[in-house]
This record gives C-alpha cells, structure tokens and sequence, in this order.
C-alpha cells in the first residue's frame, strides 16, 4: 500500500506540483483513504518531501550501476554521463518534480534530512572516476565532482524540461529521435573533454 501511494502521489505532485496535487485525488486512485495516507506518511508536505527524496534516490542508486574498477577513468566517466541523459530521458515525472521544486526555491527539500544521502553517492562516484583519472595521468588537475555533476545533470535535463519551448524558437526538438545519438555523444564528449583537456588551454 505504501509504495502504490507513493508511485501515485509520484504522478499527481509531477502532473500538478506540491499546490495542486490533491490528497483526496491521491486516496481514490490508490483505493484508500486520506487517513491511510496520513497514518504512512504524516502530511501532505511530508508525502511530497518524501516523493522528492525517493525520485533523487532512484537515480542516485542507477548511477550506482556503473563499475568504475571495470573501467578506464574516461569510459566511466562518459558512461556516467550516458546513463544519466538516458535517465532523465526516461523518467519525465522526476523532471517535473525536480523543476516544481526550483520554483518553490528548494522549501520543502530543505527540511529533508537525507540531503548526505541524496549528494554523497553521485559525489563518491565521480570523485572515484577523478581519482583514477589522475591517478593513470590522463585527467588534469582542478577538476571538480560537483562541476562534473552540474554538467551532466545541466545538459541531461535542459534537454528534456524546454524541449517545446526550445523546439518552438529555434525549430529544433532536442529530443526527436533523429538528434539522441548525436546529442548522447555531444555530453560525453564535453565532460571527457573537460577533465583531459590541460587546465592551461
């Protein structure tokens, strides 16, 4: 019951963010009640605090997927980058979630205390890769996991969140089909770039 509540309120805070989502909507599609949602969850805000959380840990727990040991410092950091476009790509709630959230300025995340659960996986796995990468001599020095991070994340989820508005001024849907490859190789060659190019170029 719990997780089929929280996969619902998922849609219903994406579709119509923290404001509009109705716990009344939220009980009749799960089949139960307001007072069951509210014995698991506490509140509205806490419900919602909670689906933001879990959608961040989702991708935290796929980005766990890549096997840095298995590879050479620049092929896991461009699978990172892959696995991440294709991520967002694939998961238009957590998009919804993420920008709904901005708008509010962060209100309710900020009261969350998961905030090392929810960064230090994604900073753990990249600080890994930079490691290894100069550690074999094949990363500059300088560079940083949370830069790489924004970069990725940045491009992976622009890409998604204007699409319409992007497509309408410059006539150019970033995510047709015709484009993904293209693009998929463009983020990988951007962050590898950066980390091999030397810091004085």
């Amino acid at each position: 019951m719990r997780a089929d509540i929280l996969k619902v309120a998922t849609q219903e805070f994406a579709d119509k963010g923290f404001s509009g989502a109705r716990m009344d909507d939220i009980a009749h599609r799960t089949q139960t009640t307001k007072k069951m949602i509210y014995y698991y969850f506490g509140d509205k805000e806490a419900l919602y605090r909670t689906v933001l959380e879990t959608s961040i840990k989702a991708l935290r727990a796929e980005e766990q997927l890549v096997h840095v040991d298995d590879l050479d410092p620049v092929s896991a950091l461009r699978r990172v980058a892959e696995l991440t476009f294709d991520y967002h790509e694939q998961h238009p709630d957590f998009i919804r979630l993420m920008a709904g959230e901005n708008i509010l300025q962060a209100e309710h995340l900020r009261t969350s205390g998961a905030r090392g659960d929810l960064a230090a996986p994604a900073l753990a796995l990249l600080n890994r890769i930079v490691e290894r990468g100069l550690d074999e001599g094949v990363f500059r020095h300088g560079v940083d996991a949370v830069d790489l991070h924004f970069t990725i994340t940045s491009f992976s989820f622009f890409r998604v969140s204007n699409q319409y508005t992007f497509d309408w001024i410059f006539q150019h849907n970033p995510v047709a089909p015709e484009h993904r490859e293209r693009m998929r190789k463009m983020l990988g060659d951007l962050v590898v770039g950066y980390v091999t190019n030397p810091s004085d170029a």
